[in-house]
């Protein structure tokens, strides 16, 4: 993937919620969220892996893709992930990320919008 790309992406937070964004550096942003610089709601839920991304021609469609990502439902989200396979490209090495199973899908996590939405007492 080209360096300077608008791309969309989800990551997956260590406590099974999904983080939607966008950036125009895939990998410097990704590290950015795993060493706590990235957006304040990933900071506290480290490590995060990249489940998902798309690539845009422009900045303003990565954002519009962004707003859209994020207004649908997990199994919605789950479901866009399972239909890509994404892949890293790495020190010129690609990897590919694999998927989580439907079991996992469905012992559900709470959204990143939800989580806020939750009693006190249950927040991480």
């Amino acid at each position: 993937m080209d360096e300077n790309r608008n791309v969309t992406y989800m990551l997956r937070c260590s406590d099974g919620t999904l983080y939607t964004g966008w950036t125009n550096n895939m990998e410097k942003r990704l590290c950015a969220h795993n060493e706590g610089r990235g957006g304040k709601y990933t900071r506290v839920r480290r490590p995060v892996e990249l489940v998902y991304l798309e690539e845009h021609e422009t900045k303003q469609e990565a954002m519009r893709r962004e707003v859209q990502i994020k207004q649908l439902s997990r199994k919605e989200k789950e479901t866009l992930i399972k239909s890509k396979n994404v892949e890293i490209r790495k020190g010129g090495q690609v990897m590919s990320l694999a998927q989580e199973s439907e079991e996992e899908i469905e012992e559900g996590f709470y959204e990143e919008e939800d989580y806020y939405n939750l009693p006190e007492g249950v927040r991480n």
